[in-house]
Formats: C-alpha cells, structure tokens, sequence
C-alpha cells in the first residue's frame, strides 16, 4: 500500500520532531515537509500536495485555525487534523466548522495518536480515548438537528446555557447570577436530560452552536 504523505506544520522544531518519531513508527504514513506557521503551510500544500496536513493551532504569522479554512477551501481532499495542548470545546468546534478532519492532543500517547489517525485515513472514525477524539466521533455520529431544542428550556437555563458557552464554570455561573452553587448543578441536569446530551463537553459544545454570543 502506498504511504499517506503528511505535511506537518508547528512552529516548534522539538515538536516536529517529536510528531516525525511517532509516525515513524507506522509505515502508513510518511513526512514530505515541515511548515513553521500557518502561511508556510498553505504554500506547502500548494506544492506537495499531501494527503494529510497535521497543524498545531496557535502559530505566529497565521494560526492553524485560519490556515485550515484557506486550506480546506482550496483542497478539500487534503486531510486536516489540528493539533493542541488544549481540549478547549470551542477552538475543536471551529476547527470541524473549517472542515478538519480530526483534533489531537499533543500529549496523548503516541499509540492513541497513530490509532486516531489510523480511523481518520481509513474512515472507519473510531473514537480514541482521548477527549477531542471523542467529541468529534460524537459530532460525526449524532449529527445534532438543525433545529435545537431551544424552545423547550427556561429562561434561566438559557441563561446558564449561554454562560457554559463562555467556558465559565459553575461557581462562576452561580456568582454572575447569584444564585447557588447547587442550583447551578441542577440546572446542569435538567438541560443534560431535556438537550440529549451526556455531559458538560457535549453541553458547552451545543451552547457554542446553537446560542448566539
């Protein structure tokens, strides 16, 4: 079989070079350049042609973020999986928004990493054990309706609704509105069971989609 040819983009060298050792170790995949921000990797897709672009999302010049929508609109077959330190909801929400096709976690074992992107070349889209890995299969899987169950929550559920959206946490919540701590949780359960959802990840990701900012 023939190799999938990966551009990796991060504007750390460690880092690249960590990534190139991990898929080193799987002959699926093979380096054909290395991009240091978002601007670089746009020409490099332009010239090479990868199958895979493995981008880290914050980066000087152009972030991986901006960098995977101009890819992705120009080369939609091109295989976008953003990379981060973080499990932020939002910036995972942006990125399938960009047309990426996965989100890894710079410090998930490297087994998971070939594992999730073994699921991403062979479309079989089996969840890792990580978070993102997770949350996308979710997102592929359950493809939430385009029309939300907004109608059926309360005003104040749309309210702390709004303010998982903003990443708060629960006694940040409760303080804005000054109410309880325990009201707050409860309010979480309600909105968990009457949305389909099965936590606050799934939750906050609802939020950031269906709840104007």
């Amino acid at each position: 079989m023939v190799p999938y040819r990966v551009l990796i983009a991060d504007d750390h060298p460690h880092a690249r070079q960590a990534i190139i050792e991990i898929l080193e170790e799987e002959s699926l995949f093979t380096i054909i350049g290395q991009a240091k921000n978002g601007k670089e990797a746009i020409q490099m897709c332009e010239e090479h042609l990868p199958d895979i672009l493995l981008i880290d999302i914050e980066m000087p010049i152009m972030d991986g973020l901006t960098a995977t929508k101009i890819i992705k609109e120009k080369y939609p077959f091109i295989k976008v999986i953003i990379l981060s330190v973080s499990d932020n909801v939002g910036d995972l929400f942006t990125a399938i928004q960009y047309g990426a096709q996965g989100y890894l976690l710079k410090n998930m074992e490297p087994d998971d990493w070939l594992k999730y992107l073994r699921s991403i070349v062979d479309g079989s889209n089996a969840a890792t054990r990580d978070l993102a890995g997770k949350l996308l299969y979710q997102f592929r899987e359950r493809d939430l309706q385009d029309t939300p169950a907004i109608s059926s929550l309360t005003r104040r559920e749309k309210e702390i609704l709004l303010l998982v959206s903003k990443g708060l946490t629960n006694r940040q919540i409760a303080e804005n509105l000054f109410i309880a701590e325990n009201t707050v949780k409860n309010h979480m359960k309600n909105l968990l069971e009457k949305l389909g959802l099965e936590n606050r990840v799934q939750l906050a990701s609802y939020a950031v989609k269906y709840i104007p900012q």
